[in-house]
């Protein structure tokens, strides 16, 4: 494993770098033209220092690679981005008071993330909370990519969006999910299966997921997560097995219970007090920095008190049945980022990142790259240290776009990936 140091705010492949909106509940599918280049109430000890971008501390992204001894030569990258919808920077102006106006304009933060979205130049890149895709769509098309978008149902107005390297991969099935047909609120969710151009024995299943925000709401997250892997493991046995790279915002912290369903495929949800599954409640700035404790209310105590008392409804949307309190998925996931060691200065005690969100009220890893058996990652692009996020005071900044940073990884093929592919896709 080795550090290469970034000349430049990022250290990524680069090349160099558009409202009409589809009804909610639908899909709508774009495909590429040739690729041409372009270019709280509580006082808040983290307000901005800095009166002039001029002065903000400079965001340095390093790519990180570790050599593993299963890689094949057959590579791909992916990257994951929730880049704040443009309707939600607005309706919750209250997170983004040290943010100056100017970095939350639309047009300006459009700009920001196509240039990083460029730099990184993924094969398949998964957004979240998009708004605006027949902009992005637009601009990414000239950059190579084709794309596929499912609008979240009520009455939001953003959603995720897949897009793929057209002369790289080749989409053979795509799956969109309204978790509201399941009891399980108006989120949605994507799967996609890949077939490499260059060896078709090579396929992939990609999932795109923006989970449930809502931190009290734990049943619900975790109802989301577990039909998302349930339907990807459905795909993946499909085509032959194919290996599965989930990716979004999955509203959950490393050190939650949600993160360890993830991890070790299986959870007690009876251990857990329902409204603290996601863990998101500890990670306002200045308890993570450490300028404030969280103090608990009478209220909060006798929560704590009654966290067992799941009611049958709940426990039927965490784990689809009322009669179990288990949940188990067999998919066998990995974090990519934990999986590949960073610096102290940016992983947290799991070898997550330390954050991967950060606005006035959040501070903190809820975006991740999970990926099963039959892949390696090979290399990730590290986050942004603490003490640099602190100067910065919030996100989106002058070379962020979004409330949050995005995760990229190169991926690899493991031995007999391959040949699990060719036996099984051949019977279908």
């Amino acid at each position: 494993m080795r550090c290469d140091a970034a000349s430049s705010w990022l250290c990524g492949r680069h090349v160099t770098v558009a409202t009409a909106m589809p009804n909610a509940g639908t899909s709508f599918f774009f495909l590429c033209r040739p690729a041409v280049s372009c270019c709280t109430n509580t006082p808040n000890p983290l307000k901005r220092r800095y009166s002039s971008s001029s002065h903000a501390p400079d965001v340095v992204r390093r790519w990180i690679q570790s050599d593993h001894p299963l890689a094949s030569q057959d590579r791909f990258t992916v990257a994951s981005y929730n880049i704040l919808g443009d309707r939600n920077a607005f309706r919750h102006g209250d997170l983004y008071g040290n943010v100056p106006s100017m970095y939350l304009k639309w047009d300006r933060r459009k700009r920001v993330i196509c240039d990083e979205l460029a730099a990184w130049n993924s094969d398949i890149v998964c957004l979240q909370e998009v708004d605006k895709y027949l902009e992005l769509a637009d601009i990414l098309a000239k950059l190579g990519y084709a794309g596929s978008y499912k609008r979240r149902t009520g009455d939001t107005v953003d959603g995720c969006a897949t897009f793929w390297k057209s002369h790289n991969f080749r989409l053979l099935e795509e799956e969109s999910i309204e978790f509201k047909g399941y009891g399980l609120r108006d989120n949605v969710a994507q799967l996609s299966v890949f077939e490499m151009h260059k060896d078709k024995s090579r396929k992939l299943v990609i999932g795109n997921i923006h989970v449930l925000y809502r931190p009290s709401r734990g049943e619900v997250k975790l109802g989301q997560i577990r039909f998302l892997i349930s339907r990807a493991q459905i795909l993946s046995e499909k085509w032959g097995n194919a290996p599965v790279v989930l990716c979004g915002d999955f509203n959950s912290t490393p050190q939650s219970a949600i993160y360890k369903f993830l991890s070790t495929s299986e959870l007690n949800i009876m251990s857990y007090d329902r409204t603290e599954l996601s863990g998101q409640r500890s990670c306002h700035p200045a308890q993570v920095l450490g300028v404030k404790q969280r103090i608990s209310s009478p209220l909060s105590l006798i929560d704590g008190l009654l966290k067992h008392n799941w009611t049958d409804e709940e426990v039927r949307v965490a784990t689809g049945n009322s009669g179990s309190h288990s949940v188990v998925h067999s998919l066998k996931l990995n974090s990519a980022y934990a999986t590949v060691q960073g610096s102290t200065a940016t992983r947290g005690s799991s070898g997550e990142p330390l954050a991967t969100s950060y606005h006035s009220k959040f501070l903190g890893t809820v975006d991740y790259l999970w990926y099963s058996d039959g892949l390696v990652p090979t290399g990730v692009m590290d986050t942004v240290p603490l003490d640099t996020l602190q100067r910065i005071g919030s996100l989106p900044c002058k070379k962020v776009g979004s409330d949050h940073l995005a995760l990229v990884s190169e991926f690899a093929f493991t031995p007999g990936t391959k040949e699990g592919n060719n036996t099984t896709a051949s019977t279908i």
